[in-house]
C-alpha cells in the first residue's frame, strides 16, 4: 500500500514556522536555502544534526548544549569531515533561541553550519500526560543508526507507515532477531521489577542524550537500570512504557500495535511522574 505524499512530509514539520534561519554565519530571512546542486548534503542526506529545546537558556543544565555540541564533533571526526566554526553555532543558536524552542544545527560535510528552529507540538503535554500509540516495523532500518545523518527518510517512512495502517503516532524498530531497538525519535524505557530497563546503545540504537541524562540521574539517586536486549518476553512483562528525547522528554506509550496482536501498558504510572520530574528542574 503506498503511503500518502502529505504524510510522508509532515511528521518532523512544525505547525508554526517562522522564515527565518541561520546558514554559513549569517540569519536569513527566507523560506529557502541556496545549494550547490553537487552538495553532498542535498544529494545523500550527507550532513550530521542535533535537534535540542533551549530551556530558558542554552547553558540550562536542561539544554544539554554541550552534549550536543559533542555529539556533532564525534561525528565528524568518525566520518573525517570538516569542523564548523563553533563560535558562530553559538551565535546563530542565541538569535534563532529568540524565535524558537526548538533548534536543529545541522553541520554539512565541509564545515558549513545551517540551524533551523520550530515551536512545540501543540499536542505534547497531552500525549506526555495521556501517551500514544506505537507500532513495530519490519523492513526499516535508520541509516548508520548510532550517529545523526541527514538521510531520515527511514524514520519518516516508517513513521507514515504506523499512522497509516495502525492509527499510531509512533513506530518502533527491531533487529532481525525481533528485539526491540528505539522509536523513529527516542529511546525506549520499560518498568517492571521496581527499576528502568532500557535497550543498550550499540551499532543498532543511537545513544540519546536525553537517555543519559535520564540514566546517569537515576544512577545519581541509586537506582538501578537495566540494559539488555528487549526480546519478546521482557516487553510483554512491561507495567509501563516510554520513550525518550530532548524535544519531547518523555512520552508514554499506552498501546503496541505487533504483528501478533496488541500490548497494553499503563500510561499513568507512578515510575513515568518521578522520570517527568527530572525535566522541571530551573
Amino acid at each position: 500500500m503506498s503511503i500518502p505524499e502529505e504524510l510522508l512530509f509532515n511528521f518532523f514539520i512544525a505547525v508554526e514556522v517562522k522564515s527565518i534561519f541561520w546558514y554559513n554565519n549569517k540569519l536569513i530571512n527566507s523560506q529557502t536555502i541556496e545549494l550547490d546542486i553537487n552538495n553532498p548534503g542535498l544529494l545523500y542526506g550527507a550532513t550530521i544534526f542535533s535537534t535540542l529545546r533551549v530551556y530558558k537558556s542554552l547553558d540550562n543544565p536542561l539544554t544539554q548544549w554541550q552534549a550536543h555540541l559533542k555529539r556533532i564533533q564525534s561525528s565528524l571526526n568518525y566520518f573525517n569531515w570538516q569542523q564548523p566554526n563553533w563560535d558562530s553555532i553559538r551565535s546563530g543558536a542565541e538569535l534563532m533561541k529568540q524565535h524558537f524552542p526548538v533548534l536543529r544545527i545541522t553541520v554539512f560535510p565541509d564545515g558549513t553550519e545551517w540551524i533551523t528552529g520550530r515551536m512545540l507540538a501543540s499536542d505534547l503535554q497531552q500525549k506526555q500526560k495521556h501517551g500514544i500509540t506505537a507500532s513495530i516495523v519490519q523492513d526499516y532500518y535508520r541509516s548508520l543508526p548510532s550517529h545523526k545523518t541527514g538521510n531520515y527518510l527511514a524514520p519518516i517512512l516508517a513513521k507514515a507507515n504506523a499512522a497509516q495502517n495502525h492509527n499510531s503516532q509512533e513506530a518502533i524498530f527491531i533487529d532481525k532477531e525481533g528485539n526491540w531497538l528505539e522509536t523513529t525519535t527516542g529511546n525506549l524505557w520499560g518498568w517492571k521489577d521496581n527499576c528502568w530497563w532500557t535497550p543498550p546503545t550499540n551499532a543498532s540504537v543511537l545513544p540519546g542524550i536525553a537517555r543519559e541524562y535520564i540514566r546517569t540521574s537515576l544512577i545519581e539517586q541509586n537506582q538501578v537500570v537495566r540494559e539488555g536486549p528487549w526480546n519478546i518476553k521482557l516487553v510483554k512483562s512491561f507495567e509501563t512504557l516510554a520513550y525518550s528525547n530532548c524535544i519531547v522528554e518523555l512520552i508514554p506509550i499506552h498501546t503496541v500495535v505487533t504483528d501478533t496482536g496488541t500490548l497494553t501498558y499503563r500510561a499513568q504510572h507512578p515510575s513515568l511522574i518521578k522520570l517527568q520530574v527530572l525535566f522541571q528542574k530551573d
